[in-house]
């Protein structure tokens, strides 16, 4: 099948390459940064004194990365335009006291972060990354991207309920994964080979921020290629997105007439209630900072923040060909059918109808299609930073991304041109 002229696989490719590097969120910021530097964009420390420069910045937070370019005429009251998204992604964490193991198996404690599809977790080869934090306060990243853990699965033979009632997993007891063979379980074995392999002095390593990632590489996937497999696509797919976009529109011959923003935080698949979250301060820190740093007073932050517009881009649902009846019946998303509008009246989602007209003129203007999801009345419909970002900051926010399949799963699956889409529909918001 001919792909249309519009359509470009080296976004996904790029894609592809960023997912693979980006194992943590502390991963993902740090590649993001990587881009953006290249783009021109310098780091600013929030414990500096900022001056109003023009031109690109970022700020780095944990696994948070709130990213602006202030162009060359904007003015203290300029607005921002924004597009928010989010770093985690569920999986298995590492717990203070890792190391475990019973009958002869050597085991790392996990706990479970978010909400993951525990089956998909289960007899796949697993690598371990994250933060290291040193005895001085550094930090250190560390990615071991081999197959180190596996989460091994009772045989049918040992548990022959599971053909007539289904897997039933216990989260505490079934999803401790192995990682060798020992009857001698000592504490500091896991970080003693963490501290090897990042090449860090034994016992310097006095904090960790570890978790399980599988090892196996996004790939395109179907008879043409259409589709792509791979991990944490929720939500690293919109980070990429929004990097593209916003290093686009910085360096871009057509300077933006408000400040573009990429805000991606932390923690949004378990409430967002963190310094890193969209339900902390630092976006709000960040846009009154700038307000601040040009000369602005409160005044022209309050009328900076009633012309801002965020764009909070998750994935969403496609309609699955097995499961149709669990979709509204009226609204069925598709792959590669372009970005969807999340919408729910009972603001589960930020849109409202001026906000489907703001992406409605995005898209129109990047000639990129779009399609409305809304979840089927009889159930429970899911939320984003999108709700909280309205409400702490006051600013107008509507709720967009793109369509996948397998969400919460070690491996997800969306359309391999819908990305794309979403990366020049977020770029023609930022330049309007």
């Amino acid at each position: 099948m001919t792909q249309p002229a519009r359509f470009d696989r080296g976004h996904t490719d790029d894609l592809m390459t960023f997912l693979a590097a980006s194992p943590s969120p502390y991963h993902a910021v740090a590649t993001a940064a990587e881009r953006l530097e290249k783009a021109g964009f310098r780091q600013v420390a929030e414990t500096d004194a900022w001056d109003g420069t023009r031109g690109g910045k970022y700020v780095l937070r944990g696994g948070a990365i709130v990213a602006w370019y202030v162009p060359e005429d904007a003015a203290p009251h300029t607005p921002f335009r924004i597009v928010g998204a989010h770093t985690d992604s569920p999986n298995l964490r590492v717990k203070p006291l890792p190391d475990s193991g019973a009958h002869g198996w050597r085991q790392v404690a996990v706990e479970i972060y978010g909400g993951p599809l525990l089956n998909s977790w289960l007899d796949r080869d697993l690598g371990l990354a994250g933060r290291l934090t040193l005895r001085d306060g550094s930090t250190r990243l560390v990615n071991v991207d081999r197959p180190l853990l596996r989460v091994p699965q009772l045989a049918i033979h040992l548990d022959r309920s599971v053909t007539a009632d289904g897997l039933k997993l216990d989260k505490q007891r079934h999803m401790q994964p192995v990682w060798g063979l020992g009857h001698d379980v000592r504490d500091g074995d896991l970080i003693a080979f963490l501290e090897e392999t990042a090449g860090i002095p034994a016992g310097e390593v006095t904090g960790w921020d570890l978790m399980t990632h599988s090892v196996e590489p996004p790939a395109y996937l179907g008879r043409d290629r259409e589709l792509l497999a791979g991990p944490r696509m929720d939500n690293l797919l919109s980070v990429h997105a929004g990097t593209a976009a916003l290093a686009a529109v910085a360096s871009g011959a057509s300077k933006p007439t408000s400040i573009p923003v990429l805000a991606a935080f932390d923690h949004e698949e378990n409430g967002s209630q963190s310094d890193t979250g969209a339900d902390g301060p630092l976006l709000g820190n960040v846009l009154e900072r700038s307000v601040f740093a040009r000369g602005g007073s409160y005044e022209d932050r309050a009328r900076a923040f009633a012309g801002t517009v965020c764009l909070s881009s998750d994935t969403g649902h496609a309609v699955h060909p097995n499961y149709a009846e669990r979709h509204d019946p009226t609204h069925h998303p598709r792959v590669n059918g372009g970005p969807i509008l999340k919408v729910n009246v009972n603001n589960r989602y930020a849109t409202d109808g001026s906000g489907r007209a703001e992406f409605t003129a995005a898209c129109e203007a990047a000639d990129v299609p779009f399609q409305s999801f809304v979840s089927n009345n009889s159930m429970p419909c899911g939320t984003t930073i999108g709700p909280i970002t309205a409400a702490r900051h006051g600013i107008r926010t509507v709720d967009i991304g793109v369509a996948i399949l397998s969400m919460h799963s070690a491996r997800e699956l969306c359309g391999a041109d819908d990305p794309f889409l979403l990366a020049n529909a977020l770029t023609a918001f930022l330049e309007r």
